[in-house]
Parts: structure tokens; C-alpha cells; sequence
């Protein structure tokens, strides 16, 4: 952890009681036997690693363990992870087995294939915490934004479920650089010293030699900054001190403090200077390393004492400098050739066996021109990081190895490969530049094919399904007698991208897909479910929905037995390289515990391989399981999640699922104007699904409200093209709002249409949905016996939301036949299932009993409006304003 000088660290707590007393709270909490969490943020120099110090200094009763981000680390996967937990890793015997598997195998102690990323994070919270038994463990980071990215996934994990373990954790950030793994944890801002407060620190540091005008000119310019206030004064002549007759220095404050580091830096003897680039291109902070590379260079580590005369860096049990600024400024100041020097002697000095992937790193840095052996050697440890579901390391091995391997030594292979996971890893311009350097490359056929699948791939990233259509299906042409299973997976995508384009494309893009996929050579036996998917799919568009049912289903029972390490491989195939062709599978099939499960998996899948590409468009298909199940604040975090990854690689966010949240949440102004503005980007992007998709969340979101008229015209225009997914439940919708309108005509035909997309379909989620809809348009003996029917069916589904509407429909139907006993009982039911479901928009109705609601929806209200309407006006009264949806 970088520090400042003893009395720097003193100076810099000057004005920072409120934040001292923050950390001594994390403190006392994690003393007292619970978990604790803080996150420091503020500018480079503000203080927070001198707080870090002071929690640090105080936790003597605990025991420490810290680690730095380090920008030369970051795309090493799990290294941040690793440095924190490597005092602890005699305790592994301690975790359960799938857990110590999956830790020792992140770590590289291990062979094994890529671990769980869940796995990862369970075992590291156990781990922490089995040391907390013994001890209160503090954990700090500092820098935190520079660790590795799936270490800080991992350990933002730990930090939400610190409860009951004695463990603590404080971050410490940057800004504006807040990570998005690190949002909602709680936090501190440390800005800069009040006026009084630095001048004084200036004043102590630099007695009776500011000139009045020239310290507060440096007060204002830093804005307090402790270490800007500590650190610029001493880059400033004698004639800037005396009274600031030069000009004044206009660059960023981070800018001015690594010049002034620069100013002591240079002022060195050139061996001291050497012993520092060493220290500062190797991350770990190992003196042992550090050693062995100095002896290589011919220096001696006692060339460091001038530098730890001037405060620069401590060198002991580690190396460390004095801030990273110090480091970052040591590190430029060398030139190309010091610096190539420097990596090589790291990497001879770094053992093969026990740290493969940073002495290839080293080495990569150090190479001159091309270097065969070197790009072999950041080939397999681009193999090594995939296999601990490294994407975005892999990814900087290959782009490196391309750029030693010389013409005609496989670059294209590696330009390829480097795009792929550039693109999963959520960097897409990276990924268009190598595949530019591969068509650059003289690529032989079946790599000119690979190219123009990928080149749809981008296309699709950045300008949307229409414009990736036509390259998918030249990319399948060109693959067919190349590559005959890659042309039935990219047939399958530019079906995807036609379903995506629906509504808004041209009506035989779709079909023209379909025909393609269904004419493409066979795959290889056995079928991958991949290949029962593309036939399933391409025999429901082209042949219809009774001849494309069976088909679907073998496709999706091959998706939910797959396991091992195959299954795993075309689930990854399934997520990874093809986002939206499976989605609506399950849910057109009624089939919600295959959705469930292949929603997890998807997830789980993304988070393993580190693919932020692919990360929000699984969470947002988790999320619309969550809304099915009712489980809202779920739903709510998921999507929540989704956005910040999608933000920080530049993808879109699943925005449609949002919508689906907003409307059975039933916040009317802000549902209203999400699918406003929702309806605007999809008919300007053309994507007619998501337009569908809007059109489907204002019915729910009106027949919900009780608007009928509004959601029958929503309903009818969801039900004008048949998306896959919704189509289905948007004609459910559009049965209960014609129902409501007096359009029974309507409400007949959608029935119909239902029923013939259920009638092959057993799950309680269609046989409920169907009964429910069947009940509106019926009466007596009749309507009651579909009631009971839908209930017991939904009963048997994670359809939690329509159970709930279920049990409301019935109740408000017995109240109306003057059964008020059990309408009451189904009212309260429904009431009881909507308020678990939760969510800050809820409008739910009020059943006869309920504490303290007095609201227009309770039961005794709506009642006494059903007598005054009479029988003609029941079903427009303005009782039935409810929502069914928390």
C-alpha cells in the first residue's frame, strides 16, 4: 500500500476527525464480531491511503492484510485477489473441497478447467472468514479501481455478504473512477482541507518560507489537496517560493504532482534511478524478485538508499513507494530501451514454474521486434487465463503475441483469437482493430470466413441486428463447405438477428433466415443441442408453430441434461456467440423451470468467463425470470448490475427487461415515460422485437392500472407481429383487456390463438394462463370451475405474479356473484402474495381487514361502487382500478 512519510501521514489526518472516526466505527464493528464495509473516495492525493494508515495503525487487536491495484497488473486474472489471500493459503485444507478446487485452480496451484466464478467468490469469503474466526481480519485495498477486474468482482462479492463474519473491508477509490462492483457499498468522501486546515499543513511543512500571496494561491490551486499541498511546494524555484514571479503551472493536479516527483527523481545518481524503474515495473512488490533482477543488471539494492532518504519508496518484508504517482512517474521517465532492459532482467528473474504468465508478461515488454518464442510463451499463458476464466487477460496475451509473431507464423490465428476475446471482454474497437490486422495478414479461406462472422458480430455490437443480418448470412455461406458446424451456428445468429429486427425489417428476412438454416449442411452426430436449436427454431418459422413445437422442446430438454464439460462448452457457445436466439425459447414453451435453469446457467456462464459482452444480456433474461417469480428487488438489482457493466464496456443495457420491472411494479408516470422513450430507440435502432416487447409492458401496465382502453390498444399492437417469448402472454394480456372493454369479439380471437399455443403444453404456467383467460368469458358454474383450475394449475409454476392475478381475478368474480366470504378469502391472498413481492411501486389491492388501508383499491370501496354501477358497468367500474403486478 503506498504511504506517505511518517509525518506526512500525521499532517495529512489534519481536518479528517469525521473520516477517523468512520474507520474506527469499521473498527469497533468488526471487533465486536460482525462484518464491516467502507469505501474512501476521493481525488489522487487527497489522504486516503493516510487514512488506510490510521485504520491500519489502530487495528492492533485485528489482523491486516492489504493489497494495491497496480495498472501493470490489471489484466492479469485474479492477481489482486491472490496478493490479499496469500497469507492465508495454508488455511485452504479448511474450505469445502468444490470451493479449494476452485480457489487453488484461480490461483494457478492447480490444473483443472475454468473455475465457477461463484465457486471463486464462495470460497474466498470462507476463507476470509475462517481467518476472522480466529482474529478480526481487516482486508484494505487501495486503488482499488487498478485491481484486476474479476478481483474485484470477487472481492465486492465478499463485501455484500459480510454479516456475522468478523471481517472487514475498506476500499479505497480514486475519483471519479468508482467502479461499478463497488456501487451501493457504503462510502465516505474524503475532499480536500478546509481553508484554515491548509494553510496550517502548509505552514507546518514549509515554515517562514512561502511567501502569503504564493501560499494562497497554492491553498486555492490545490484545493486542499494534503499531498498536492505537501508535495508542490518543493517542485517550485526559489523565485516561485519568494513571491510567484513565473508562470503559473496550468496542468492537471495529478499532472504537477508527478512532476514535481519527476524534479527528485532526476536529481538521483543514474543507479538509484535503475533500482527504481526495476521496482517500479515489477508489481508484486517482491524484494526477492526485485533482488535477483538488480543482480542481473549489475546493481545493487543498496543503490536505493538516496531514494528512501527522500521519502520515495521503503524497501524491507516488501517493496513499496511512496504513492503511486511515484511509481508511474518513475516508470515514464525511463526511456524504450531502459525499460525493455528492465522487463527482461524481471523476467529472467521471475521462476517458470511457479509465476509463468507475468515472466512471459516481462518478457513480452522487453522484446524488440518480432519474437517467436515469446508470442508461444503468451500463447499458452493466454491459455492458462482463459482456463481461470480470464477473458480480458487472455485477450492482452494474444494482442500481444500477434504483435511479435512475424508475417506468415500464425498472426492471423492469434489476431483472431485476440479479437474473439476482445469482443466477449466487452472491448469492441479493440476487437474491429485486430480483425483488421488478421484481413491484413494474407488469411487463407477459412479464416476469410471467421473474419466476416466476426465483422456481423461488431456489426450487430454497434449498428444493431438489422445491420449484422446480411453479413451472418454471408458469413454462413462462405462457411458451409469450410466449416459445416460454424455455418449452422452463424445461421442460427442471423436468425436470431431477423427475430431481433421483427416487425421493423423487411417480412422476408426472416423466412429468407429460416430457409437457409433449414437448407444448411447437417452438423455432426450426435446433434449439439446448438443444432436441435437451429432446427427447432427454423421449423417454427418456416413451418409454423404446431409442426416447430416437438423440435423446440427436444431442443431445449438437450440445453437442461447437458452437463460436464461438454454441456458447459455448448452453453458457452449458446451465450457467448449468440445472445438472442435462445432467449424467447423457453418462455414460448410456457416452460418456466427450463427458463429458470438455463437463465442461472447463462449467468453463471458469463460471470465464469469473464465475457462483460455477453454479462448484461444474461442478467437481463435472469431478471425477466425474477419478474415471473415475483421476486421484484431481485429483478430490480439484477438489471441495476446489467447497467453498470453494460456503461462501463459501451454496450446497450437490457433496457426491454427494465420495462417488464417498471410495469408490474405499476409506477404509472415512470413506466409511461420508460416506454415512451423505449418506443423511440427501438424504432430508430429498428429493433421491432423490443418494440413488441414495449408494446407487451404497456398492456400489463395498464390492464394492472385498471386503463383498459389503453391497454387493449397496446395489447392489439404487441399482437400484430408473433414475437418469440411474449407473444403468448401479450394475448393473455389482450383477452383480460377486451374482456374489460366490452370487446368480446376480440377477446374470443386472441382466446383461440391461446389456446393453440398452449394446447400442446402442460406446464402449470399455460394450463393456469389459458383457464384464467377461458374464466373471463365465462359464467356460473363454468367460470368458477376454470377459476379453481387456472389457481391449481399456477400453483404448480413459478408464475408467482399470475397466481396472484389468478386469486384477484376469482376474488373480484365472487364478489360480484355476492360471495363475499370467499372472495374475501382469495382477496387476501392476493393481497398477501402481491405485498411479498415487494417493490417501491407497489399498488396492490386492499382485502376487507387489511391494518390501516383506507386507499381507494380496498375491497369494502370497490364493493359499494359495484352496487351503485349495477350489473351493466361491472366491468369498467372504477373498482377494478388495481394492479396486479407489485
Amino acid at each position: 500500500m503506498a504511504r506517505l512519510s511518517a509525518r506526512g501521514a500525521r499532517e495529512a489526518l489534519r481536518g479528517r476527525t469525521r473520516h477517523c472516526e468512520a474507520l474506527d466505527e469499521v473498527l469497533t464493528t468488526v471487533q465486536g464480531g460482525l462484518g464491516a464495509v467502507l469505501v474512501l473516495r476521493g481525488e489522487a492525493g487527497v489522504g486516503k491511503t493516510a487514512l488506510l494508515d490510521h485504520l491500519v495503525g489502530r487495528a492492533a487487536r485485528c489482523r491486516v492484510t492489504d493489497v494495491a491495484g497496480m495498472e501493470s497488473e490489471m489484466e492479469l486474472a485474479f492477481a489482486g485477489l491472490h496478493h490479499l489471500c496469500l497469507p492465508f493459503l495454508d488455511r485452504l485444507d479448511h474450505l469445502p473441497v468444490p470451493q479449494r478446487d476452485a480457489l487453488t485452480t484461480a490461483f494457478g496451484l492447480s490444473a483443472g478447467p475454468p473455475p465457477d466464478r461463484f465457486l471463486v467468490a464462495l470460497a474466498a469469503l470462507s476463507l476470509l472468514a475462517d481467518v476472522g474466526a480466529d482474529l478480526p481480519l481487516v482486508c484494505v485495498v487501495d486503488d482499488a479501481p487498478w485491481l484486476d477486474e474479476v478481483s474485484l468482482q470477487t472481492l465486492a462479492f465478499v463485501a455484500r455478504r459480510l454479516g456475522a463474519d468478523p471481517v472487514a473491508m475498506v476500499f479505497a477509490v480514486r475519483e471519479p473512477d468508482l467502479p461499478h462492483e463497488l456501487r451501493g457499498l457504503p462510502e465516505i468522501t474524503v475532499d480536500g482541507l478546509a481553508e484554515a486546515d491548509a494553510r496550517a499543513l502548509l505552514d507546518s511543512a514549509f515554515p517562514s518560507r512561502l511567501d502569503t500571496q504564493v501560499r494562497d494561491r497554492i491553498v486555492a490551486e490545490t484545493g486542499g489537496n494534503p499531498l498536492a499541498l505537501l508535495e508542490l511546494p518543493r517542485a517550485l524555484t526559489t523565485a516561485e517560493l519568494a513571491g510567484g514571479f513565473e508562470r503559473p503551472d496550468t496542468r492537471p493536479l495529478a499532472g504537477q504532482l508527478e512532476n514535481g516527483f519527476l524534479r527528485i527523481i532526476r536529481s538521483l545518481p543514474a543507479t538509484t534511478r535503475q533500482l527504481l524503474v526495476l521496482a517500479a515495473a515489477e508489481p508484486v512488490g517482491d524484494p526477492s524478485v526485485l533482488g535477483r533482477a538488480a543482480d542481473l543488471l549489475g546493481v545493487s539494492l543498496d543503490a536505493a538508499a538516496p531514494a528512501e532518504a527522500a521519502g520515495l519508496i521503503e524497501i524491507g518484508a516488501s517493496v513499496r513507494f511512496r504513492h503511486p504517482l511515484v511509481r508511474s512517474a518513475v516508470y515514464r521517465a525511463a526511456d524504450a530501451r531502459a525499460r525493455r532492459e528492465t522487463h527482461q532482467a524481471l523476467g529472467a528473474a521471475t521462476a517458470q514454474d511457479t509465476d509463468p504468465d507475468r515472466r512471459a508478461w516481462h518478457l513480452a515488454q522487453a522484446a524488440d521486434g518480432f519474437d517467436d518464442a515469446v508470442a508461444d510463451e503468451l500463447e499458452r499463458a493466454a491459455h492458462r487465463a482463459r482456463g481461470r476464466g480470464g477473458v480480458t487477460a487472455a485477450a492482452a496475451f494474444l494482442e500481444r503475441a500477434t504483435e511479435l509473431t512475424r508475417p506468415g507464423g500464425g498472426g492471423v490465428r492469434r489476431a483472431l483469437a485476440a479479437a474473439q476475446e476482445k469482443l466477449r471482454a466487452g472491448a469492441p474497437d479493440a476487437a474491429r482493430s485486430l480483425l483488421e490486422t488478421a484481413a491484413a495478414g494474407h488469411p487463407d479461406d477459412l479464416q476469410r470466413a471467421q473474419i466476416a462472422r466476426m465483422r456481423a458480430h461488431l456489426a450487430f455490437v454497434s449498428q444493431g441486428a438489422g445491420a449484422s443480418l446480411p453479413l451472418l448470412l454471408d458469413a454462413g455461406r462462405k462457411l458451409e463447405r469450410l466449416d459445416p458446424p460454424a455455418a449452422r451456428e452463424a445461421y442460427l445468429e442471423a436468425v436470431a438477428a431477423a427475430m431481433f429486427t421483427g416487425r421493423l425489417g423487411d417480412p422476408n428476412d426472416l423466412q429468407a433466415a429460416a430457409a437457409a438454416a433449414r437448407a444448411a449442411p447437417p452438423g455432426p452426430l450426435p446433434h449439439r443441442p446448438t443444432d436441435l436449436l437451429l432446427t427447432g427454431v427454423a421449423t417454427r418459422i418456416t413451418a409454423g408453430h404446431a409442426a416447430g413445437q416437438l423440435p423446440l422442446v427436444e431442443a431445449l430438454e438437450s440445453f437442461r441434461v447437458e452437463s460436464g464439460a461438454a454441456g458447459e462448452s455448448e452453453m458457452s457457445w449458446m451465450w457467448l456467440a449468440c445472445p438472442v436466439a435462445p432467449e424467447p425459447i423457453a418462455p414460448d414453451l410456457w416452460d418456466d423451470e427450463a427458463w429458470y435453469l438455463l437463465a442461472t446457467r447463462a449467468v453463471r456462464l458469463a460471470r465464469t468467463a469473464g465475457a462483460l459482452s455477453i454479462l448484461p444480456f444474461a442478467m437481463g433474461y435472469q431478471a425477466g425470470v425474477s419478474v415471473h417469480t415475483g421476486e421484484l428487488a431481485a429483478a430490480a438489482a439484477l438489471l441495476d448490475e446489467a447497467a453498470s457493466i453494460a456503461a462501463a464496456t459501451a454496450a446497450a443495457p437490457p433496457l426491454y427487461t427494465s420495462l417488464l420491472l417498471l410495469a408490474h411494479q405499476g409506477d404509472e408516470l415512470t413506466a409511461r415515460r420508460a416506454i415512451s422513450s423505449a418506443v423511440h430507440q427501438a424504432t430508430t435502432r429498428g429493433e421491432g422485437r423490443a418494440l413488441g416487447l414495449a408494446e407487451y409492458a404497456a398492456a400489463v401496465l395498464h390492464n394492472g392500472l385498471g386503463h383498459y382502453d389503453a391497454a387493449l390498444e397496446s395489447a392489439r399492437s404487441a399482437c400484430e407481429y408473433e414475437d418469440l417469448g411474449f407473444y403468448g402472454s401479450s394475448l393473455a394480456e389482450l383477452v383480460e383487456s377486451a374482456v374489460r372493454c366490452g370487446a368480446r369479439s376480440d377477446a374470443e380471437t386472441a382466446l383461440r390463438q391461446l389456446d393453440e399455443r398452449t394446447r400442446s403444453s402442460d406446464t402449470g404456467w399455460a394450463q393456469g394462463v389459458l383457464a384464467r383467460s377461458q374464466a373471463l368469458l365465462s359464467e356460473g358454474r363454468e367460470a368458477d370451475r376454470l377459476y379453481r383450475k387456472s389457481i391449481e394449475h399456477l400453483s404448480r409454476s413459478r408464475a408467482a405474479v399470475q397466481l396472484a392475478r389468478a386469486h384477484l381475478t376469482y376474488g373480484e368474480w365472487l364478489r360480484r356473484e355476492n360471495r363475499r366470504t370467499q372472495a374475501r378469502d382469495q382477496l387476501r391472498g392476493a393481497y398477501d402474495r402481491f405485498t411479498r413481492m415487494g417493490g417501491p411501486g407497489l399498488r396492490r389491492p386492499g382485502p376487507a381487514g387489511a391494518p390501516g388501508d383506507r386507499r381507494e383499491g380496498t375491497e369494502e370501496t370497490r364493493a359499494g361502487r359495484q352496487r351503485a354501477h349495477g350489473p351493466g358497468e361491472q366491468d369498467r367500474s372504477p373498482r377494478r382500478r388495481r394492479s396486479h403486478q407489485p
